[in-house]
């Protein structure tokens, strides 16, 4: 192609022209496009900075409020370990205090089951003392002739009986009781066969057979009574009733509830079997007697006594009317002093009332002999 110009000797053609511009125009705008990217990019890094500084500042932000937060986390655990520590010490306390309580009350406890415990060894020696004194007759016999004797001293005053006295068949009797007057004396024995009883008891017990024993106990049941009667019912000497002594309720209760023949047996030979609670009814109702026996014997004492109260009243009476008429002529004497005294006032009173300097002799009162005259 012709060249269109020359520069600097170098021709120029209308394609180099064309491809010259081209690429001035493409440089152009290539440099037009990277101003407008780096304007976008430092925009968008612009855009980055402030979402940083406000990443940043939420995450600052974040961190106060998470600090915060765990300050009022450390806070509550603080004062809810705190509570617990208390609530726990309180209950500690408390429990300890219960169970010193529980302790101590437990330790009381224990020494009253001890001391229970004592008394029922005491018992259960006392029991086997018993046991022991039950299953000898002589000891036995001692022990229900001591009881009656206790009530009977318990009850009678000491002139109205006597023990182990001799009768004048040659026997000894356990008790006599002298009864006043023409009563004669009433013989009373304390020796039941109480070895008969044992071995029903030990029959019924064990599931055996209880006919012999029944029988054996009251064949010794009415053998002691035919032996009271014959040796204490003396005609002229003693009552024509003796008592046997029974130092067992229960066995008093069982014999009338189970062995009424026994108890009319009893009857029929006069020998009234008596327990520790009739023979208190028996010994109370003696003592009555025997009162009012002795108040029948010393009737003119208390007639005498009666006669001397009726003077001492009568010189009591006569002393009272003559104190009666001292004090009148006393009250007589003082109520004369209370006019007097009335007067004298009145008169006292009349003369500081008195104006003695407007006075004359003619107003004044006649004097005290004149009015006499």
């Amino acid at each position: 192609m012709e060249p269109l110009f020359e520069i600097g000797g170098a021709s120029v053609t209308v394609l180099e022209l064309v491809i010259g511009l081209l690429l001035l125009c493409a440089g152009v705008l290539l440099s037009l496009l990277f101003r407008r990217r780096d304007t976008g990019l430092h925009s968008e890094l612009m855009a980055m900075r402030g979402q940083q500084a406000e990443l940043q500042g939420r995450l600052a932000q974040l961190a106060e409020e998470q600090a915060q937060r765990g300050d009022l986390f450390q806070s509550s655990l603080d004062n809810r370990l705190s509570d617990l520590t208390d609530r726990m010490g309180r209950n500690l306390a408390d429990n300890s205090e219960r169970s010193a309580q529980h302790l101590k009350s437990l330790h009381t406890r224990l020494e009253v089951i001890d001391r229970a415990q004592r008394n029922i060894e005491a018992l259960a020696g006392e029991v086997s003392g018993l046991q022991s004194i039950l299953s000898n007759k002589q000891a036995r016999g001692a022990f229900g002739e001591k009881q009656m004797q206790s009530l009977i001293e318990q009850f009678l005053p000491a002139r109205s009986y006597g023990f182990q006295s001799t009768l004048s068949n040659g026997t000894r009797v356990d008790a006599l009781i002298h009864l006043p007057g023409d009563h004669l004396d009433v013989a009373v024995d304390s020796k039941f066969p109480l070895e008969a009883w044992q071995r029903l008891m030990d029959a019924e017990q064990t599931g055996a057979d209880t006919t012999m024993a029944v029988r054996k106990f009251k064949a010794d049941c009415l053998r002691h009574v035919r032996d009271i009667a014959d040796k204490y019912l003396l005609p002229g000497e003693t009552h024509d009733v003796a008592l046997m002594f029974l130092p067992s309720e229960a066995i008093y209760a069982e014999l009338h509830a189970r062995y009424a023949d026994v108890i009319d047996r009893s009857f029929q030979s006069r020998v009234m079997i008596v327990s520790p609670t009739t023979f208190m009814a028996t010994l109370h109702t003696m003592n009555a007697v025997l009162k009012d026996a002795n108040m029948r014997e010393n009737v003119h004492l208390i007639l005498d006594e009666v006669g001397t109260l009726q003077t001492d009243v009568a010189r009591l009476e006569e002393r009272v009317t003559r104190m009666s008429s001292q004090y009148k002529t006393l009250g007589k004497t003082l109520d004369e002093v209370e006019i007097s005294t009335g007067k004298i006032g009145k008169r006292s009173a009349r003369i500081e009332s008195m104006e003695l300097g407007e006075e004359t002799a003619d107003t004044l009162p006649p004097p005290a002999a004149n009015r006499l005259l």
